[in-house]
């Protein structure tokens, strides 16, 4: 058995990073003595199938049975992976595919989408998270394995497939034709909005934090080295790796706390914190989150509000606050173990209830957002998701703000010129406030 595991930090089936860092087996729980009974039903069912079933069946297919059974009792994030799961991880890993960019999640049998990547095939044709995947070319998905969906929603470069599309708010489905394009992801993305830089990140792959740091260096650039503040878009990103969650964090902070990692042994038990240096050096920043906000993302966000070097602005997030490790069987398979928590520098946790923003704005500039905004997909609709205190309250999806742009129609907006109404709101923020004073704002 290889000695060596991943964290995971990642919302979704179809997104999945990884980042390998020593183990020390000491820490693996020997088998309970008490067991054997257990093993023995486990083992009188596999010989009854195996003597009694109506046709022959291969041990290959029972023990995997076994094996999903047994890790899906867990948690929807803990899996078993076979030699086809560890492919696809690699293939994420490598950031390059034929596919309609999505990351999904297997509930009661449908596939529901967590987040289209930004970018993406899927995110040009207007799929949302929270959307149920009924149907590939018009046939029924319902009752497929999440591999077998992800299979035919992959394939090659311009061709075409069309999903049938279940959309909570909606009265009826709809089908949408998407043409497959080489996903080749482009991670961090900004650009200059009336001197305000604007920071997107789609995912936590390797080396995230010096992209962004090289894009806020041209954006000073090109605002001739005073740019009045930043927004740093992080809706939508199912998450990726730990250490660049940590490393983005830092560049914004001069010390304390980033996060920490409580496993089920003190001494597996991380607290990484920040080191001297502010990139922004104290200019306002703005980060943006919404339901599609999740794991690493989480992390940032999280760090950022609990220092008050951000304003949080957007919904609340996806609230995935679990690590996941995992462990090599032999060279073609593996298992993914939930193994800790982590916790915002403020002992937060952010399991179920995800990062609550400053100010909450919903995205009014999707027709649909009011429809769906009850009904959001999160950490807390898994099945045998891990319970945290925070109780999971959809009052939190209700917007009581009284200010009057919130009450703006997409129809409206549009004749403005708006198309992404969270986005306008936080450069108004930054453009018609004093750093001063927005800084203190949320301390």
């Amino acid at each position: 058995m290889a000695n060596r595991f991943s964290v995971v930090l990642r919302a979704g089936a179809l997104a999945t990073a990884i980042a390998l860092v020593p183990v020390a087996t000491a820490g693996l729980a020997a088998v309970d003595s008490h067991s054997g009974p257990q093993f023995a039903r486990l083992f009188a069912v596999y010989a009854k199938i195996k003597e009694q079933y109506v046709e022959p069946v291969d041990d290959d297919r029972l023990i995997k049975g076994a094996i999903n059974g047994m890790v899906a009792a867990l948690d929807p994030h803990s899996a078993y992976l076979d030699q086809r799961d560890n492919t696809n991880l690699q293939i994420q890993i490598d950031g390059t595919y034929g596919g309609l960019g999505l990351s999904v999640q297997m509930e009661d049998g449908a596939v529901k989408v967590i987040a289209p990547t930004k970018g993406s095939p899927a995110a040009a044709a207007g799929i949302k998270p929270g959307d149920f995947i009924t149907h590939l070319d018009g046939k029924l998905l319902y009752g497929s394995t999440l591999d077998e969906a992800v299979d035919q929603m992959r394939g090659p470069a311009g061709t075409k497939i069309t999903l049938t599309i279940y959309r909570p708010g909606r009265d009826d489905p709809f089908d949408v034709t998407i043409t497959r394009q080489v996903i080749d992801l482009q991670p961090v993305d900004f650009k200059v909005v009336n001197g305000i830089g604007v920071i997107s990140v789609s995912s936590f792959s390797e080396n995230i934090t010096g992209k962004v740091n090289d894009a806020w260096t041209k954006i000073r650039n090109q605002t001739g080295g005073h740019p009045a503040g930043l927004i740093l878009d992080l809706r939508g990103d199912p998450g990726g790796l730990l250490g660049e969650a940590v490393g983005l964090s830092d560049l914004f902070l001069d010390s304390g706390v980033i996060v920490s990692q409580r496993a089920r042994y003190a001494r597996d038990s991380e607290v990484y914190s920040a080191s001297p240096g502010d990139i922004a050096r104290g200019l306002p920043v703005v980060v943006l989150i919404d339901e599609g906000t999740a794991s690493a993302s989480e992390i940032v966000a999280g760090a950022l509000q609990d220092h008050h070097r951000a304003l949080i602005m957007g919904q609340r997030s996806f609230g995935k606050g679990s690590v996941q490790t995992k462990f090599d069987l032999d060279d073609k398979t593996a298992v993914k173990l939930t193994t800790a928590r982590y916790y915002t520098p403020s002992g937060r946790s952010v399991q179920e209830g995800g990062i609550t923003p400053d100010i909450a704005v919903p995205q009014i500039s999707d027709p649909d957002a009011r429809k769906r905004a009850a009904r959001a997909y999160r950490e807390s609709d898994l099945r045998h998701h891990l319970a945290n205190e925070i109780k999971d309250d959809k009052e939190l999806e209700k917007d009581t703000s009284e200010d009057p742009r919130f009450k703006l129609t997409p129809e409206q907006l549009k004749a403005k010129g708006i198309d992404d109404f969270q986005l306008w709101y936080a450069l108004q923020t930054i453009g018609h406030t004093n750093p001063a004073t927005l800084a203190a704002r949320h301390k």
